[in-house]
């Protein structure tokens, strides 16, 4: 009895261990895409988007694509994340983690900022 506990021990670790590893890629490798619209900020690789509700994410990736569109109300397409704790990255003047957006495609909606009342 004891051993035929053990075999079924021995046979059910490996595949725990196979899930906690699936698990843990895919919540590194796996961010999930999504398209955000708002107002781009920022100069010298430091870019924000803040959509109208207020909520602002931090850009990353090619930087390239934004500096023609800086004050303009834009659609980035990417891949998010939570903001990197205590690197800077991610974090407001006021040390609020923000979210990060790492930037695929840059849509030019408006060449201006709207406020968020509309005006």
């Amino acid at each position: 009895m004891a051993k035929t506990l053990l075999l079924a021990l021995a046979l059910l670790f490996p595949v725990d261990w196979l899930k906690a590893q699936e698990s843990s890629q895919v919540g590194t490798a796996g961010s999930a895409q999504r398209t955000v619209q708002g107002c781009l900020q920022g100069s010298d690789g430091n870019y924000t988007l803040t959509e109208k509700s207020g909520r602002t994410y931090s850009l990353l990736g090619d930087m390239s694509k934004l500096t023609a569109h800086i004050g303009h109300e834009v659609q980035i397409t990417g891949t998010s994340g939570p903001g990197a704790i205590g690197s800077g990255i991610g974090s407001d003047a006021t040390g609020i983690d923000q979210p990060i957006l790492t930037v695929g495609q840059v849509k030019d909606i408006s060449g201006a900022c709207q406020t968020r009342d509309g005006e």
